[in-house]
């Protein structure tokens, strides 16, 4: 905080009571949730507006949060759903010819709390040595703060294990998607020709992932998540999309793996899936997923390809992971990660049913990995 900004109005408190005092932007009022950090350079709003977010607030390492302010197009759903954001610096004015509102206005007008001011640096590494944390977050222009309430309240916070978070930011009913992916200079285009019919059950999707989807020739039907194999075979597919999204893997699949069985035992279609939609199909092929330390959060991670060793730059968004060692035989690990060799890749070795743990629509790389919709696609082709 400089000398003019002495007050704090926003405050942080952990559950080993550890409080940080900053600045509040955004909404007023209290939020608890898990608190994380992301290390991506850019794309504070499609990170905000990420479902796979729902129940975490988010720690930004990169200093310069809202500087090319927002705008409707890079929304990845139609709201935040991160429940707040933490950052080492206020918002400056915004600077971009996109820009159509600043970064505090939107999360005041959509109710998210913000904080910046906090040494971010420390707060990352405490969720590095202690594991992602449980919180509590205020933000009050007056600057009062009942500390220890806000740190009963963090105490209070159930955590992200054993929920099923999905059901809270899947889609109400299906509906038709045929936006490609943003060009230059005509933006978003409609898909005029698609080859192939595909069902993406929504976990939390990301518009990206539709687009991506979309633009590698797929005629896209989106189902809730707890679409049942009835539901998804209705469509007449030629293939399944697993999608992204948030909360505990094992409390999503007892509706969601019965689903996905249904589809290995009774089918031949292809099958796709990324983010929770891997975890996903790992469960329904007899595998199991723990909860990480901290997760992985940000646009800077690589992932080795163990077949080609290839290595990709991804952005990751997950707090669960796949155990590698509980895969059964005719299932392989195509994807680890090269900062600590967790698995993010599997695929059946007779049938093109795969996945990933990443993020291939997110382009960090900055399309290393958008090979993944074409082998989607030419599977369909091939099938």
């Amino acid at each position: 905080m400089t000398a003019s900004q002495t007050k704090p109005t926003a405050c942080l408190a952990l559950a080993d009571g550890t409080v940080f005092y900053g600045q509040g932007f955004g909404a007023t009022g209290e939020t608890e949730a898990e608190l994380c950090f992301n290390t991506a350079m850019s794309g504070y709003q499609e990170i905000m507006t990420d479902p796979s977010y729902a129940g975490q607030i988010v720690t930004f390492t990169f200093p310069h949060i809202g500087n090319v302010g927002v705008n409707p197009d890079d929304d990845e759903t139609a709201d935040p759903v991160a429940e707040g954001m933490v950052v080492k610096w206020m918002p400056t004015q915004s600077s971009n010819w996109r820009a159509v509102q600043e970064l505090s206005d939107w999360l005041a007008a959509r109710g998210r709390i913000a904080v910046g001011g906090i040494d971010t640096r420390r707060l990352t590494r405490a969720i590095r040595q202690q594991g992602a944390p449980h919180v509590a977050m205020a933000h009050n222009p007056d600057g009062v703060f009942d500390v220890e309430a806000l740190v009963a309240k963090a105490r209070a916070f159930s955590g992200l294990e054993g929920l099923d978070l999905a059901k809270g930011v899947t889609c109400s009913q299906s509906y038709r998607w045929d936006e490609m992916r943003w060009a230059w200079p005509e933006g978003y285009k409609p898909q005029t020709n698609p080859k192939h019919k595909v069902v993406a059950v929504d976990y939390g999707a990301k518009r990206n992932i539709l687009r991506c989807l979309a633009s590698a020739g797929c005629d896209v039907t989106v189902l809730p998540a707890s679409a049942s194999y009835d539901e998804v075979m209705a469509h007449q597919p030629d293939g399944v999309f697993l999608s992204n999204g948030p909360g505990d893997p094992a409390a999503t699949g007892e509706y969601a793996v019965p689903m996905i069985r249904s589809l290995l035992d009774n089918t031949d279609i292809p099958v796709f899936g990324i983010c929770l939609g891997h975890q996903m199909l790992a469960l329904a092929l007899g595998a199991r997923t723990i909860k990480m330390n901290h997760g992985h959060h940000g646009a800077n991670h690589p992932v080795k390809e163990v077949e080609t060793g290839k290595v990709e730059i991804t952005s990751m968004n997950h707090g669960f992971a796949v155990d590698a060692q509980t895969l059964p035989d005719g299932v392989l690990e195509t994807h680890v990660s090269l900062f600590d060799g967790s698995n993010c890749g599997i695929r059946m070795a007779d049938r093109p049913v795969f996945s990933v743990q990443h993020h291939p629509e997110a382009s960090p790389g900055p399309q290393d990995s958008f090979y993944l919709f074409e082998r989607f696609a030419a599977s369909m082709a091939a099938a």
